[in-house]
């Protein structure tokens, strides 16, 4: 029996731990996509206990507390640090098979140097460990960053941001780890929402321009592209239900927009068409400033009413939609690429049905103007676990160039998140040792070496063209 989760865990071959030891655990991490706060980098925040940093806003804890029978008082209530931590013990240790008990166990012997396993039992010694650690001054949001051997992180932030917090952050000598913004216009997108139009005088006020047509819309939103792009910004991401492809005139689009302007209501098919109309035009300003335009897609998200009324979004009531069309997908990158205005893309599916789809998609829109220009995701949200990775990478492999995939994102709040990365990478290497050993790949140590070092870091340093 192997022991709990040691240096050659989830590594069952020797070629799957040299891969491991030699090449992936060495590298650095470049957290591409998170949703790290810049106000607490800036500020260098520090935690009063494993409660704050652990469940404070982390709602796949939550979900499987709820599913634990825990009350909310206990989750995202009033309850005190400590007795919140105890319904988290008790849940975790009967997450058996659960990405959740890894990642929680990576953080506690990462960050913490505990070796056993949290369990209603040693609940009481890992809150004291825990605590005593984080009194000290490397545990800071800044040193868990760097102890994390991260070199380069980007934030998640709307059109309207000021970045202040970003610019304070390059301002500091005494940080070096890059801090950028990357660039998620959702809100201006969502025409549909009850918030948009609060959301389009907001733009209007912060971008100096008199929005009252979707012409001025797009002025608006190249002002505070530019403003974004002078300050580091070269990553954008987009939240969508699925990648539509509803095309429709100049003037259609501005009687769309004028009457939502005015107050009224959207069909379904008149949404489709203004989103459509917004991300080929967003997708055409990414291409001229050389951003990778990220997709996020396949999620039916609030579904439980009555608790989105008390908690609001982002809660942990979200699920995977099964309608993502491949045939509106292609459509839309098409109509990128018809002016040759397609900018890198990395597309993600919540559905992990769409590994396949997003294999051949992919391969119908590369050319020599970056290596994997458009890429397959990392395993995303639902799928970021152990069977999720491997059927990814292993789609990828089969229909296009794993190689050249730009590996992991952290996509999370917490400052402790960056275990996920390790593993992947152990994943990952057991994955390709797996084949070696196999005989489907021969051990040709100079090539893995570049294969595992690529995907780990060294090609989304290239992909993204970060200055690292």
């Amino acid at each position: 029996m192997k022991p709990f989760m040691d240096k050659d865990f989830l590594l069952s071959t020797e070629t799957a731990k040299k891969l491991y030891h030699n090449y992936a655990e060495v590298m650095p991490i470049l957290d591409y996509h998170c949703h790290l706060n810049p106000q607490e980098i800036a500020e260098d925040k520090h935690f009063e206990n494993i409660t704050e940093v652990w469940l404070g806003g982390d709602h796949y804890k939550w979900r499987q507390m709820r599913s634990n029978g825990v009350e909310e008082y206990y989750i995202t209530g009033d309850a005190p640090a400590r007795e919140k931590f105890q319904k988290w013990a008790e849940t975790l240790e009967k997450l058996i098979g659960n990405p959740l008990y890894h990642w929680s166990h990576l953080e506690l012997q990462r960050y913490f140097g505990y070796t056993g396993h949290l369990c209603a039992d040693t609940a009481e010694e890992v809150w004291n460990l825990c605590n005593e650690k984080l009194a000290q001054p490397d545990m800071s949001a800044r040193e868990l960053i760097k102890r994390s051997g991260v070199t380069l992180v980007c934030t998640t932030d709307d059109p309207v941001d000021s970045l202040e917090w970003h610019e304070k952050i390059k301002a500091d000598e005494t940080f070096d780890v890059q801090v950028l913004p990357a660039w998620r216009p959702d809100k201006a997108a969502n025409i549909e929402k009850p918030t948009f139009l609060d959301y389009v005088a907001k733009l209007s006020e912060v971008s100096g321009v008199s929005i009252k047509s979707f012409a001025d819309l797009k002025k608006a939103i190249v002002n505070r592209m530019e403003y974004f792009n002078e300050r580091g910004c070269s990553v954008s991401d987009h939240g969508l239900d699925y990648v539509m492809y509803a095309p429709a005139s100049d003037e259609e689009i501005e009687e769309i927009f004028a009457k939502r302007l005015a107050g009224g209501e959207l069909s379904a098919c008149e949404t489709a068409k203004y989103k459509t109309a917004f991300m080929i035009f967003v997708g055409k300003e990414y291409h001229r400033l050389n951003w990778v335009m990220q997709l996020h897609y396949g999620c039916k998200r609030d579904n439980n009413g009555l608790m989105f009324k008390k908690l609001g979004p982002d809660t942990g009531f979200d699920c995977i939609s099964n309608y993502t069309p491949a045939d509106q997908l292609a459509d839309f990158l098409n109509a990128l690429v018809s002016t040759d205005e397609l900018p890198k893309t990395i597309l993600y599916s919540l559905n992990p049905v769409d590994n396949a789809a997003i294999g051949t998609i992919i391969g119908c829109f590369q050319d020599s103007a970056a290596i994997g220009k458009i890429q397959q995701g990392s395993a995303w949200w639902f799928n970021d676990n152990k069977t999720g990775m491997i059927e990814q990478m292993t789609s990828l492999a089969n229909l296009g160039i794993l190689s050249n995939f730009v590996g992991m994102l952290t996509d999370s709040r917490s400052f402790l998140s960056y275990p996920r990365h390790e593993y992947f990478r152990r994943i990952l290497c057991e994955l390709i040792g797996g084949w070696v050993e196999n005989g489907e790949y021969p051990d040709d140590e100079k090539a893995l070496e570049k294969i595992i070092k690529g995907i780990s870091y060294n090609n989304a340093v290239r992909y993204f063209g970060f200055d690292l």
